[in-house]
């Protein structure tokens, strides 16, 4: 039988464990642009290790949907990895703690319209998985020499649902 995973409102207290969640939330740090832009300082810890540098990228991804099949998850031990969506579409953010250099049980989170999300360096995660929209992201991650990705394949596979 598959084990099933239920989604969760992603929060920033309950991600802390895995990483950042990257929103305007609260009042912002100041005003800008001749008071015309709030600015929200500093929401993600980016980690890119002493070989590495922030690179940004566009990722386009294909939509997925619930229940969603969970057979994989990756994790990149040089550096952190930052999703911000380029739309106002939910994606869903799996996540599970390292046991022994291999994930533990997974948690998964839908975003609200205006989340992201930053990976600690390490954290186990899913694949990017937007639920609408057009897939379109901005991506910061670490663009350096060595072998940044390691995955891992579970013997049986989780289904990820709504509640």
């Amino acid at each position: 039988m598959m084990k099933e995973i239920v989604v969760e409102p992603l929060t920033a207290k309950a991600f802390k464990p895995f990483g950042d969640v990257v929103e305007a939330a609260g009042a912002p740090d100041r005003m800008i642009n001749e008071g015309l832009c709030a600015r929200h300082d500093d929401l993600a810890r980016l980690d890119f290790g002493p070989e590495g540098r922030a690179g940004v990228s566009i990722f386009k991804s294909r939509l997925r949907k619930l229940p969603y099949r969970l057979e994989m998850l990756e994790r990149h031990p040089d550096g952190s990895q930052t999703f911000l969506p380029l739309g106002e579409d939910p994606f869903l953010v799996i996540v599970a703690p390292d046991e022994d250099g291999c994930p533990g049980p997974p948690r998964a989170f839908i975003t609200d319209a205006c989340q992201g999300v930053n990976y600690k360096r390490g954290a186990w995660h899913g694949v990017l998985a937007p639920l609408g929209g057009s897939g379109l992201f901005a991506v910061v991650d670490r663009i350096g020499p060595g072998a940044n990705l390691e995955e891992h394949r579970f013997a049986s596979p989780y289904m990820v649902c709504k509640r």
